[in-house]
């Protein structure tokens, strides 16, 4: 089923706007996702109605609350096909998640055990395996890549029976890169590793199912899903989530609390320390709902005729380099591009002259831009509320940008 995008955009005021005397093309989704009025007026009539404390009050208000945020709960789960609802942890977004997640590895790894990750990963599951590997002695390991791939010769080569943890973004936020985490999630089970998975792109654009992805731990953050910012979630099977220490010690996470000593809640809360934030997780639920009503397949198959239908006209344009996979069957709605000899600083730029928002930088992904051997790239990410007519006109405005710098 095709989506219906001019329905869509009339949920998403803020695209109806012009930026630089020019209609507003948003193409920068893989950093952040507009939000429809269905999770604004989530947030705002819990602000204007049901705003108290979740968990602790026994008046109306804090009941009410605490059952639309434990309903969001239940929607993730859902979302995600978790097993169960105690797997579910609201955090403030991926980053957050992959964190708790290298600090239980510093708890169970010892010197010279290793810990595996791709060249293409993002910072926030680069960094924390670089401090857990840094004060446990570990080894941390790096997966290459090969036509914009992740090559898995040298995958297998790379996880051994020293590897303890293994940690894989399942679409790269520069390359568009699908990676096949459940047949790594395979390998890495068959030498006795944890496999993590980064979801932040993966979650708003594909069906996930985390028990057929045997995953043991995934990361996702609501505002790459239409939901509000700081707010996000990670799922860990139950029986590593009871081993790991919680991260926050406080209110809300404890049982008993004596002079000396404290005992930790049940799942999920012993991870949930302090007051939450409780309209985050409501406008979260919203856009689950939102989501699921349009349905992740047809999100899917939405994107995937969008790039499609605009990559062989950017293969036109002379000077235009594309990375990432050549089959676009294995990449998500994330097109990397650098034009001639021109800074992606000054291509952003010049789009956004023409009222098209891109990204340019490194991506939150040094080392991979550094693999590429360029200073940086400019990215283009598409989303529900993206037509076809925007993918000319990015093309148009390419074009222009050529002209105007003469290359």
């Amino acid at each position: 089923m095709s989506l219906d995008t001019q329905k869509i955009r009339k949920d998403f005021q803020i695209l109806n706007q012009i930026v630089n005397d020019e209609p507003l093309v948003y193409l920068d989704n893989a950093a952040t996702t507009q939000k429809p009025k269905q999770v604004l007026d989530a947030v705002c009539n819990y602000y204007e109605h049901d705003n108290a404390n979740v968990h602790r009050g026994v008046h109306t208000l804090a009941e009410r609350a605490t059952a639309d945020y434990e309903a969001s709960r239940d929607k993730l789960r859902a979302f995600i096909n978790a097993k169960s609802r105690k797997e579910i942890l609201f955090t403030r977004g991926t980053t957050t998640g992959l964190n708790w997640v290298a600090k239980f590895a510093e708890q169970i790894l010892q010197p010279d055990e290793e810990i595996v990750i791709s060249i293409m990963a993002h910072h926030s599951n680069i960094i924390p395996w670089q401090q857990a590997a840094e004060k446990t002695g570990a080894v941390l390991k790096f997966v290459y890549l090969k036509n914009g791939e992740l090559d898995m010769a040298d995958l297998r080569a790379k996880i051994t029976d020293k590897t303890k943890f293994v940690s894989i973004t399942h679409v790269s936020n520069v390359l568009g890169t699908i990676n096949p985490v459940k047949e790594i999630g395979q390998i890495a089970h068959a030498h006795g590793a944890i496999m993590v998975v980064d979801g932040a792109q993966s979650a708003p654009h594909m069906m996930i199912d985390v028990q057929e992805l045997d995953c043991d731990f995934f990361a996702l953050s609501g505002h790459k899903m239409a939901a509000p910012t700081g707010i996000g979630v990670l799922y860990g099977k139950e029986e590593l989530l009871n081993r790991m220490n919680p991260i926050e010690f406080g209110g809300e996470m404890i049982d008993f609390v004596y002079e000396q000593s404290a005992t930790w809640k049940e799942l999920p809360w012993k991870f949930e320390a302090g007051t939450p934030n409780i309209a985050g997780a409501i406008g979260l639920g919203a856009a689950v709902d939102y989501l699921t009503e349009i349905g992740l397949d047809n999100i899917r198959q939405h994107e995937m005729a969008l790039i499609d239908y605009v990559m062989p006209k950017l293969c036109e344009i002379d000077g235009l380099t594309i990375y990432g996979p050549k089959n676009n069957t294995k990449r998500g709605g994330v097109i990397s591009f650098n034009l001639a000899n021109l800074h992606p600083h000054d291509v952003a730029t010049a789009l956004d002259m023409e009222g098209v928002a891109v990204r340019a930088g490194h991506h939150c992904a040094q080392p991979l831009i550094n693999y590429l051997d360029v200073p940086a790239t400019a990215r283009a990410s598409f989303y529900i509320y993206n037509t076809f007519e925007e993918c000319d006109k990015i093309i148009e405005a390419i074009k222009a940008t050529k002209a105007f710098f003469g290359v």
